[in-house]
């Protein structure tokens, strides 16, 4: 964990917004419209997926209308497709963070609302998908509770008003523009936390952007601090990845002089899509080598226009030749830190070097290197098992 920062500002209550930012909202609408979509002759495109972030239910179904020329009113759609939505509610993901945020604020007693843009009842349908999260709010709001949505500030500071705190006193997370404006409107102090990558640079009217909940440091709000960082690593609910490797884009072993084994995502998209970007550590089984310590990257592609993630894995042990080909499987079990850009490649350099590090040191912890043993990366030499 870096130096303890400098303190922000004092806050004693926080609001939080639902879709985008505790809950991956944007699979499920993604798979509901491509379905919907079809019936008209038309393909779901993501690139529309950037323009319903943060917006009221009907602002949304009117850009599906506007953009795909449907040859149906916005209410007709809403009808259409609110019930196949309502069937989904139970399969939304809590993002990464979201339930170790919400536990922490409310073992605190820190007041805790949450204000969202969708219709308070759908609000509780999704939350009570969620074990623990109804009773962690002291107040829950939805748009249909306002006169107007956000980025009007009404809905915040009607949340305020009912924690009964001021609204200078509060901190709003938001994963969206609207969400942001809305925060600093009402006077609040707002930390985004962006759903739609590489779009950082557009907040810059909120107080701190971060990568992910799991980058979040309330201390630095004056809030009670997580105390579940064991030696600069984050323990994460352990996930399993493997495939072929593969010869891939080689900026690792030639630009850097660091050998990233580079693995087919492929069918494995989803699960990626719920994790956040940032620097894991693990354990790494090679079909025909055995089991090694590996710290990696997630990141998005450059060559994807930004809608696939992709994993670089580093084994920390020096191979005497390649292993393409191989089978490769990995347990991924903590967090070290967020992408970041990086002024120079020196820098960049320097920076893996301390994460492998961190990795081999932590790897050598009982938390961590009871996983080395994990079935999953015992491969089987005649084919692969998969592991659910």
């Amino acid at each position: 964990m870096s130096a303890a920062k400098p303190l922000k500002k004092l806050v004693s209550g926080v609001i939080l917004d639902l879709d985008g930012t505790l809950l991956n909202t944007d699979g499920i609408v993604s798979e509901v419209l491509k379905v919907f979509l079809v019936k008209y002759e038309k393909q779901w495109n993501g690139k529309v997926a950037h323009k319903l972030v943060g917006k009221t239910p009907f602002e949304a179904a009117a850009v599906i209308v506007e953009d795909y020329g449907l040859p149906c009113t916005t209410e007709e759609l809403m009808s259409e497709i609110t019930p196949m939505f309502s069937n989904q509610w139970c399969n939304i993901k809590a993002l990464p963070g979201a339930n170790r945020l919400i536990k922490h604020l409310h073992g605190h007693r820190v007041p805790i609302a949450l204000a969202s843009n969708s219709p308070r009842a759908s609000i509780e349908s999704k939350i009570s998908c969620h074990q623990g999260w109804k009773e962690s709010f002291s107040v829950i709001i939805g748009g249909d509770e306002v006169r107007m949505g956000k980025p009007s500030p009404e809905i915040f500071l009607e949340a305020s008003k009912r924690l009964s705190v001021k609204p200078s006193n509060c901190l709003v997370i938001e994963d969206s523009l609207p969400g942001v404006m809305a925060g600093k409107a009402a006077g609040m102090e707002v930390v985004a936390v962006p759903s739609i990558p590489k779009q950082s640079h557009i907040f810059n009217s909120a107080d701190e952007v971060i990568n992910s909940l799991l980058d979040l440091r309330p201390e630095q709000w004056g809030l009670p601090s997580f105390q579940d960082w064991v030696e600069d690593t984050l323990p994460v609910e352990p996930w399993y990845i493997g495939g072929p490797v593969i010869k891939g884009f080689g900026r690792g072993s030639k630009v850097l002089g660091i050998p990233t084994a580079n693995l087919s995502t492929e069918g494995y998209s989803t699960l990626l899509s719920e994790q956040s970007s940032g620097v894991y550590f693990g354990w790494a089984g090679l079909s025909k080598q055995g089991v090694y310590k590996m710290v990696m990257s997630i990141g998005w592609n450059p060559y994807f226009n930004n809608t696939e993630k992709t994993i670089e894995p580093w084994l920390l042990h020096e191979f005497d030749e390649d292993f393409y080909g191989e089978e490769l499987h990995l347990v991924i079990v903590g967090y070290i830190r967020p992408e970041a850009n990086f002024s120079s490649l020196e820098s960049l350099i320097a920076k893996i070097h301390e994460d492998r590090r961190i990795a081999e040191r932590a790897l050598d912890l009982p938390l961590y290197s009871n996983f080395k043993d994990d079935p999953y990366l015992k491969i089987p030499l005649h084919g692969v098992e998969n592991h659910s």
